[in-house]
């Protein structure tokens, strides 16, 4: 088992049950090849190396015994510094909070440790969630480029192989962002379907919990684990939860997909259009039917976006960022700073203008079964770059670049998934997402699994 690290998750998980892979062995590899890449990578706040090995054994001897959990027991996993573990700090990737001590686990994490997950470490991310970028973190596939973000610890980490799977957190994107630009699956549930409790909030009616795993059917078992209502979570949603598995393997015959007209493929690279072509080809060619759609109220996404998303993470902050000022980054404190000054007229503007398109949303949806796009716009960018030129001349900055795709299913709350699909021309990964109904993410996750079926990218891994 020598090369037990780049089995899939659930690979993995076949062979702890079997006993041909030890809980033990296989924590100490991850540590191992975790302390081998994190002076170029630099994904992880913190390892909980203690925990994670006495987890380890714990799972050993159950397994052993023959008390098996399921497909998570035993299985090296790591989660977003947003994501309390009791007795640890919860930093948030910032000074800000360098002396916060969770008293608790969050939801997500007791859930995981439940199912007998190995908690091997707490990843970075963009300061409080709050950007795209990660800066303290390398894209695996080029540590010069960024891992996307904000949760860019995660998505490093399983693409390089450190963990089978990592927790992410997704406000506008920051579970697709970085699992389309470091080539794993990054799957946003619906709003309301993960419990949020415990998980330190940048937009509370725009965050979502959710994981980053190296195949889709490794985000199916993890979902599995982690759906369900939680009343601790004012957001959560009382909604019975799916098999995830049951129709994973049943392909698109007889699913209708549709392809946006607009502003999906408007300002998209090359690259990146290509390959998103060539996946609606593939679904096509497996028997999906593809139509045409329109995104109804395109231009007011972002604007609705910004516009509950700075108010609501100024709120949270509100205290903080009085006590603790200068203890920010430049660049969070001004985003904070700026949302402090939006009337609340707007904000309840943007509110009523969400409820529209929700609406909208549901309208378009009739007769589909999921809307496909890329997931973001372009490859990773460079750590230094700041603007992306288009063809037609024009300079748009790295931020709305990386969000502008992704942030329509948090505006609505719908299920999206990030599916690797191909490189760009100078080896950086692409990747197109699925936008699903409701609380249907056993069909995205079902039309994603047709498309990886005809393709080897989840075999595919950096070279650090």
């Amino acid at each position: 088992m020598s090369d037990a690290l780049r089995l899939s998750l659930r690979e993995a998980a076949s062979a702890l049950r079997e006993r041909r892979l030890s809980p033990v062995e296989l924590t100490r590899m991850a540590l191992d090849r975790i302390a081998i890449d994190e002076p170029k990578l630099n994904a992880y706040v913190r390892l909980t190396e203690d925990r994670a090995m006495a987890a380890a054994r714990q799972a050993e001897r159950e397994i052993q015994a023959g008390n098996w959990r399921g497909e998570l027991h035993g299985v090296p996993v790591a989660v977003k510094d947003l994501y309390d573990m009791a007795g640890l700090p919860t930093t948030c990737s910032s000074k800000v909070r360098h002396d916060h001590v969770a008293d608790a686990d969050s939801a997500c994490v007791e859930r995981l440790e439940r199912a007998g997950a190995v908690i091997v470490g707490k990843t970075h991310t963009h300061e409080f969630a709050y950007g795209i970028v990660t800066p303290t973190t390398g894209n695996p596939w080029n540590p010069a480029h960024i891992p996307g973000g904000s949760s860019g610890g995660s998505g490093a980490t399983v693409a390089a192989r450190g963990c089978f799977m990592a927790m992410g957190t997704d406000t506008g994107g920051s579970i697709r962002i970085p699992a389309a630009v470091c080539g794993t699956v990054g799957l946003k549930p619906t709003y309301g379907r993960v419990s949020r409790f415990g998980i330190a909030s940048l937009s509370w009616s725009l965050d979502h919990a959710g994981p980053l795993t190296r195949t889709v059917g490794d985000a199916a078992v993890t979902l599995a684990a982690l759906a369900g209502f939680d009343p601790r979570d004012p957001g959560s949603a009382d909604v019975p939860v799916s098999d995830y598995l049951a129709e994973l393997e049943l392909g698109v015959r007889g699913l209708r997909i549709g392809v946006p007209r607009n502003y999906f493929f408007d300002h998209v690279d090359a690259d990146v259009e290509r390959n998103v072509r060539d996946a609606i080809a593939r679904l096509k060619a497996e028997g999906a039917e593809i139509v045409e759609v329109d995104i109804p109220m395109a231009d007011l996404i972002m604007s609705v976006e910004f516009g509950l998303c700075m108010p609501e993470a100024s709120a949270y902050h509100h205290k903080m960022l009085r006590e603790r000022r200068d203890l920010y980054e430049e660049d969070v404190r001004t985003f904070l700073e700026t949302g402090e000054m939006i009337p609340a007229t707007d904000y309840i503007a943007a509110l009523r203008m969400r409820t529209q398109m929700q609406a909208a949303w549901r309208r378009m949806f009739e007769g589909l079964d999921a809307i496909i796009g890329p997931a973001v716009p372009s490859p990773a960018t460079r750590r230094d770059q700041l603007t992306v030129r288009w063809p037609d001349g024009t300079e748009e900055p790295v931020a709305p670049v990386f969000i502008r795709l992704s942030a329509p299913a948090n505006v609505v709350g719908l299920p999206s998934v990030a599916v690797p699909c191909g490189f760009s021309g100078n080896g950086l990964p692409t990747a197109f997402q699925v936008i699903g109904r409701p609380f249907q993410e056993a069909r995205i996750l079902r039309i994603a699994r047709a498309y990886e079926r005809t393709a080897d990218w989840a075999r595919r891994e950096p070279s650090l």
